[in-house]
């Protein structure tokens, strides 16, 4: 009998310097993708994916817990610099920010694109508690 070989995949380093944190905050949750200067994303975490359900996904922890989740994986690739894209009015936005800068990335440029309506859309009814 002919012994099986197994083919091991050789695992692509990739090699980057700088790249692009997008935070999106809303109140139920905190999506944080590291993208190369392309915008192909690199690696990705969430309120959801870190371990958090239901209302705690939205508290600034769980956004923190995934910044940092995210910077290890761009300090693993050679990240070292980033900028940080942020989106959504949530409270996971400055934490976020925070938890990046704590783990080693140097922060270059902070940018509010939060999606301001011009008397687009009509908003939702108030709520009545």
């Amino acid at each position: 009998m002919a012994k099986k070989t197994r083919i091991k995949k050789k695992r692509v380093r990739l090699a980057f310097d700088e790249g692009i944190i997008f935070v999106h905050s809303s109140f139920n949750n905190t999506i944080i993708s590291l993208t190369d200067r392309a915008g192909n994303v690199l690696a990705w975490s969430s309120g959801g994916k870190v371990g958090n359900k239901g209302s705690r996904k939205s508290t600034p922890y769980a956004a923190q817990i995934a910044a940092a989740e995210v910077a290890k994986a761009g300090l693993e690739m050679g990240i070292n610099r980033v900028s940080v894209i942020v989106k959504g009015p949530g409270g996971g936005r400055e934490s976020s920010i925070r938890s990046i800068n704590a783990t080693g990335l140097r922060v270059t440029m902070i940018k509010d694109e939060t999606p301001i309506p011009h008397n687009g859309c009509r908003p939702p009814k108030t709520r009545r508690i």
